[in-house]
């Protein structure tokens, strides 16, 4: 069960993983004890699935962002695990999601330009087994970007 302790703690290490201990205990008025021992408990429990840095896409150039909605030939079990197994192989694809409506799978990808773009679609998208079509779309600006759940709703 997370409460709102745990809801706090949560929120504080969305916005900035690298907070201390100290820190958070600081911030939520609680001693260094008990903060570390809800951490480790939300670890355990699979709340905190990981700790990662998010980069600057743009300044390691990977500026071009798109969308590509897939649609497989034929939607079976099989089908399906064959295709994902595949997209999970392409460092290109951020991520790739099941979706319902008339297309199988969105996916979110970056390339450094359009002819890294073309490269990856033509050579690693469109030629996985299954695929039936690709339609994509590039995004022209970002106007909102988060990782962040909400948990204090």
């Amino acid at each position: 069960m997370i409460d709102r302790i745990d809801r706090q703690i949560l929120d504080l290490l969305q916005q900035n993983a690298r907070l201390t201990i100290q820190e958070i205990g600081q911030q939520i008025n609680l001693s260094k004890t008990p903060v570390h021992e809800r951490i480790r408990r939300l670890e355990r429990d699979g709340v905190i699935d990981r700790y990662v840095t998010i980069l600057n896409r743009k300044k390691i150039d990977s500026s071009l962002l798109a969308y590509c909605q897939v649609t497989l030939d034929k939607q079976t079990r099989d089908s399906f695990e064959t295709y994902e197994a595949a997209v999970h192989m392409l460092p290109n694809v951020l991520e790739c999601n099941r979706v319902s409506g008339t297309f199988d799978y969105l996916i979110k990808m970056v390339a450094r330009n359009m002819d890294d773009y073309n490269d990856f679609y033509q050579e690693q998208l469109s030629v996985i087994p299954g695929t039936l079509h690709i339609s994509s779309f590039f995004v022209i600006a970002e106007i909102k970007n988060s990782t962040v759940v909400p948990v204090n709703m």
